[in-house]
C-alpha cells in the first residue's frame, strides 16, 4: 500500500473525530454541522465546511475516506498539500452549491404556488415548519409537489463524497490510463472510462426515481463539475507546484 501523504492523513482524522462527535453528540451534531437549507432555523454560516466532515453511518464513511487515501494520495503527492486542499475544498462547497440550488429551485415553486393561493410570507414560513396546510390547498397544488418542497426545505446534507468525485475527476485528468478494478463485475476499467461513468450514472439517479437510498446525487455531480472546471483552468493556465507550496 501507498504511504499516506500529509493533507490527506489529516483529513481523515478529522472525518473520524467528527464521526465519533456524531455517534456521541447524537442529532445535536447533525443539527450543528450537517449541511441545511439556507431559510431552515437550522442553517448555520460554518456547515458548508464542516457538512464535508460529517457521516451517516460507518459504511458511509468507509468508502469515502477509501476513496480519499486512494485517489488523494498519488494526488496530493503530484500537487503538494496546499494546491490539494485548495482543490479538495473548492469541489466540497461546489457539491454543496449545486445541490442547495436545486433545493432552492424546488423551494421557490412552492412558495410561488403558495403565494398564488393567497398566503403570504409568514403563513408560508410556518408552512415550512408545521406543515399544516389546508386540505383544499394541499387538493390544488398537490400533495406530491408540496411533500418534495418540503423534502429540500428541511435537507440535511453531509459527506465527503462531493469533494471525493472532484478528487475522482482531477485523478482521471492526471492518470487517465491507471486501471480501476470494480466490484460488481471485478473487472479493471481504465479511469478516463470510469469516472464519466459514475457521474452519468449520478445525473440518471438525479433525474429518476431510482436512487437507492438519501443520496445527494446532484451534489455528486457539482464537486465532479468543479473539479473539471478547476482542472481545466490550471491546465490552460498551467499553475504547477511551485506556484502552491509556501
Amino acid at each position: 500500500m501507498r504511504n499516506i501523504t500529509e493533507t490527506v492523513k489529516h483529513l481523515l482524522i478529522i472525518n473520524i473525530i467528527f464521526f465519533i462527535a456524531s455517534l456521541t453528540l447524537g442529532q445535536l451534531a447533525y443539527d450543528m454541522f450537517a449541511l441545511h437549507y439556507p431559510s431552515n432555523s437550522k442553517f448555520h454560516f460554518w456547515q458548508p465546511l464542516t457538512h464535508m466532515f460529517m457521516h451517516g453511518d460507518i459504511g458511509h464513511i468507509f468508502f469515502n475516506m477509501f476513496g480519499l487515501y486512494m485517489f488523494g494520495t498519488p494526488i496530493e503527492q503530484m500537487w503538494g498539500k496546499n494546491k490539494f486542499i485548495f482543490f479538495y475544498l473548492s469541489t466540497g462547497f461546489g457539491a454543496a452549491a449545486l445541490q442547495l440550488g436545486l433545493y432552492y429551485f424546488q423551494v421557490s415553486q412552492i412558495s410561488d404556488l403558495l403565494y398564488a393561493e393567497g398566503l403570504n410570507a409568514f403563513q408560508i414560513a410556518e408552512f415550512y415548519k408545521t406543515r399544516d396546510l389546508s386540505i383544499d390547498i394541499v387538493e390544488r397544488i398537490g400533495r406530491e409537489s408540496l411533500l418534495n418542497g418540503l423534502s429540500a426545505f428541511n435537507s440535511v446534507m453531509v459527506g465527503a463524497s462531493g469533494a471525493l468525485y472532484g478528487v475522482l475527476v482531477a485523478f482521471a485528468f492526471l492518470f487517465p490510463n491507471a486501471r480501476l478494478m470494480l466490484l460488481f463485475p471485478p473487472i479493471p476499467v481504465k479511469a478516463k472510462v470510469l469516472v464519466p461513468l459514475l457521474i452519468l450514472g449520478d445525473l440518471f439517479f438525479g433525474f429518476t426515481s431510482y436512487s437507492i437510498g438519501p443520496i445527494a446525487h446532484f451534489a455528486h455531480v457539482g464537486g465532479a463539475i468543479t473539479g473539471l472546471i478547476m482542472m481545466w483552468y490550471w491546465k490552460k493556465n498551467e499553475f504547477d507546484n511551485n506556484r502552491w507550496d509556501l
